[in-house]
């Protein structure tokens, strides 16, 4: 505690000095003493202080292995999995039960503005089951595809998930996917039936299609309510008897995978690590098997549900390390630590996550690129499935071409700049990557390889350069009810999609999966099948490689003159199509002129699509009251001259906002 050991006084105050202790006497501290009511907050505040300096930290060595249970909580968007985690922490007493408890574990505020899990979160959960203390590290993941690469990584630091299912909406789509990937990763997966408090829940129907679907026995179903609390003890129950323990040797030199990370402006970066043998503790040096740069441990501990440093973290514990890593690209997911004179073989790591769309971004005012640059940069760290390139046009300036897993994905990344970095910026239409097989050897000596990916239009190669241009395609999962069957097929079908499969899961609800290009469902696909479904079909999709594809390259021009910016890449089918929409978008937002401004669709010398803006026209018959028409018609003919030479030498400069409107995802109508 801080104690007076001398007073005085400055400026005609009184001044008092502090000190810890007789033994920092020498550590001295000034202060101006204050007024009654500010000393009785000061009193207070040191206490509050105190108290939590003098809080204990938890020894983690009391968790035996065979007392951990690490898991995920798995399921489709809105199936209810961070009620469920919100349960489990009420029950476990890390968090009181208040009202208030909504999605605790959902920290940033756009998931909390759009209702979704974005990032997977951890928190390590103490229970006690038949007199044992039991160590639980609960990771609650996201829901949508777009965030596929995150559950994936959860995974990693877990031996088993509780898979949730809606009891009113059954199995759908991303349900699908997940388990799949719960099942290549060998985990144990606890069936979980949720909502069964809802008036059209039907979880008899449920059991019978995750029999069916997933060949997991009915019995083996926990039906609870989240919402309400009913049946969630014996979830805990399943997880401390199905799930193993991990298989890990705390004798063994440390061996800790990095599987998530965050940046903190104080701190540096935090690394939210899965130890898989060994012990670390605080003072500690550390190794990264990536960079091989060398680390002290300045804290370690376990999120429950925030941060709480412990003396050492122990083999099959998840918690975090904070190791002075000041540099963003230093904390890299999938890493792995490990003491200096005890090397260890790395952990196999993290696929790569595979960008399915690109946008060009650009900020609006090119004095905020060193800033933004610097936001894209801290939000990659912890968002490490965003791909950076650098990037410039003429008309937007320097910025970034972003490669994203989706969407929503997209949205979700530019909605965090803002909020969290107040980085206003301009995204372009999102495009895919195509790939072109090269024909010559002296474009493949150029090159350096024989097939090209192209991330930007503008550099889509000639058709005289190329054998063949490929596009990507995914294999798409739509779960339906059978009425809207018909409508689902129409639209696939518009989409050049091909079927692959169809079955009916139970009654009346059909499983399709269908072949699609990406381009045709990266936009407005979902949308329109939630709209023709009522909302009930779900959809999602996995990577399936590149196919062959009748692509053309679409210039606009204006007056003649190539807009490089607005270069796109379609199939050959919708060349007319997607022409004649951005023509017309270009239309409205271009400002008139005194001359005729045409605006055209290209492929190659082809025009395949037109609108004009009409030039301010002067009427010089004004002055004309009757007469002969000759003199009439030299005036119109005068006139005329005058536009076209104009036409010739008038520039047409695009202003950025028209390039915003015409480049938004969604136009404004």
């Amino acid at each position: 505690m801080w104690t007076p050991v001398g007073r005085g006084r400055w400026h005609g105050r009184a001044l008092t000095v502090w000190a810890t202790s007789a033994a920092h006497r020498g550590r001295l501290e000034p202060r101006l003493t204050p007024s009654r009511g500010a000393a009785a907050k000061s009193r207070t505040a040191d206490r509050l202080y105190s108290s939590a300096d003098r809080k204990e930290k938890i020894d983690m060595s009391r968790f035996s292995v065979e007392n951990i249970r690490n898991f995920s909580i798995i399921a489709h968007v809105d199936h209810g999995k961070s009620t469920l985690a919100d349960r489990l922490l009420e029950l476990t007493g890390t968090i009181d039960k208040t009202k208030n408890n909504k999605q605790v574990l959902d920290k940033l505020q756009v998931e909390r503005e759009r209702g979704i899990t974005v990032k997977a979160q951890t928190a390590s959960l103490f229970y006690n089951c038949e007199g044992k203390q039991y160590l639980l590290n609960l990771i609650d993941t996201p829901g949508h595809v777009d965030f596929s690469y995150e559950v994936s990584r959860s995974l990693s630091a877990c031996q088993g998930v509780l898979l949730v299912v809606d009891a009113n909406e059954g199995i759908q789509a991303q349900t699908v996917a997940n388990f799949f990937l719960a099942f290549e990763a060998q985990l144990s997966v606890i069936p979980v039936i949720n909502k069964i408090d809802l008036k059209n829940a039907d979880p008899a129907r449920v059991e019978k299609q995750i029999e069916k679907v997933f060949d997991i026995p009915s019995d083996e179903c926990i039906k609870i309510s989240a919402k309400l609390g009913t049946n969630v003890e014996r979830v805990l129950q399943a997880v401390i008897e199905r799930i193993p323990p991990p298989k890990v040797h705390r004798k063994n030199p440390l061996k800790a995978l990095v599987f998530d990370s965050t940046f903190d402006q104080y701190r540096g970066v935090i690394a939210n690590v899965a130890l898989f043998d060994g012990v670390v503790s605080k003072g500690d040096k550390i190794i990264s098997a990536h960079t091989k740069k060398t680390y002290e441990v300045n804290e370690v501990g376990v999120l429950n549900p925030n941060e709480q440093p412990t003396h050492k973290l122990y083999a099959g514990q998840v918690g975090y390390l904070i190791a002075g890593m000041k540099d963003v690209t230093e904390a890299q997911i999938g890493d792995t630590l490990y003491l200096p004179k005890q090397p260890v073989e790395p952990l196999p790591g993290f696929k790569s996550a595979k960008p399915m769309v690109f946008a060009g971004m650009y900020p609006i005012d090119q004095s905020e690129y060193n800033n933004l640059k610097s936001a894209v940069e801290k939000l990659t760290i912890n968002d490490s499935s965003v791909t950076v390139h650098r990037d410039s046009s003429l008309a937007l300036g320097a910025g970034w071409r972003l490669g994203f897993l989706g969407l929503l994905h997209m949205e979700v990344f530019n909605q965090r700049l803002e909020q969290e970095y107040n980085a206003s910026v301009i995204l372009t239409t999102p495009t895919v990557p195509y790939k072109a097989v090269l024909s010559s050897a002296k474009l493949i000596k150029e090159y350096r390889e024989k097939e090209i990916t192209i991330i930007n239009p503008a550099q889509f190669p000639d058709k005289s350069k190329v054998t063949e241009y490929l596009e990507p395609v995914i294999l798409g999962t739509i779960i339906t009810p059978d009425e809207y069957t018909g409508k689902v097929m129409m639209l696939c079908q518009a989409r050049r999609a091909v079927q692959k499969n169809m079955m009916y899961i139970d009654q009346n609800r059909v499983m399709l999966k269908y072949l699609f290009p990406l381009n045709e469902i990266v936009v407005d696909f979902y949308d329109s099948l939630k709209s023709l479904s009522s909302g009930y079909a779900s959809f999602d999709y996995e990577d399936a490689g590149y196919q062959t594809a009748d692509l053309v390259k679409m210039d606009i021009l204006l007056n003649g003159n190539l807009v490089e910016e607005l270069v796109t890449i379609v199939h050959k089918d919708k060349a007319h199509t997607v022409g004649k929409a951005i023509c017309e978008r270009l239309k409205d937002s271009l400002p008139r002129q005194l001359f005729e401004i045409a605006i055209q669709a290209a492929i190659g010398s082809k025009i395949i699509a037109r609108e004009t803006v009409k030039a301010y026209r002067k009427n010089v018959l004004a002055k004309c009251y009757g007469g002969d028409i000759t003199r009439k018609m030299k005036l119109l003919k005068r006139q005329a001259e005058g536009k076209k030479k104009l036409r010739k030498i008038g520039n047409i400069e695009v202003p950025k906002d028209a390039f915003i409107k015409v480049l938004r995802t969604q136009p404004d109508k």
